[in-house]
């Protein structure tokens, strides 16, 4: 066996699609998408060959993805939509579930819809600028 890891011996009943380009994404290892991050060797991504999209997936599931398939733009949306949101749950200032319940008001979707992996890059940007001009 080389030294990347394959996924081998995995069965996972489970199909993901890509929202970029319609094909199916395959489960991969973050040996693959980071090889210079031997901290995400063994956790396990849905990724797109044709678009290189990818998400990963819950820890200790099979293969649940975090949200949805993500390009170069949607996962630096989604970085800096947790680094304005997160802190307000991190802190301390709410917890974790309020924090989402109160996002989800002011973004007027269901909460069992409020997850950043979630998100397109408009509704990321919307996280932003409410944080932005939020009043504590």
């Amino acid at each position: 066996m080389s030294n990347k890891q394959e996924v081998t011996q995995v069965s996972i009943n489970r199909v993901v699609i890509c929202d970029y380009c319609g094909e199916y994404a395959k489960l991969t290892t973050g040996v693959q998408l980071y090889p210079h991050r031997k901290d995400l060797s063994g956790l396990f991504f849905w990724a797109c060959d044709p678009c290189g999209a990818f998400v990963g997936c819950h820890k200790n599931s099979d293969a649940v993805p975090l949200g949805r398939l993500a390009n170069t733009e949607l996962r630096a949306a989604k970085r800096l939509a947790h680094a304005a949101f997160d802190p307000v749950w991190q802190g301390g200032e709410m917890h974790r579930r309020d924090a989402y319940s109160w996002l989800a008001e002011q973004l007027s979707i269901p909460e069992s819809k409020c997850h950043i992996g979630m998100f397109d890059v408009t509704m990321c940007r919307k996280v932003i600028d409410l944080m932005k001009n939020r009043k504590k």
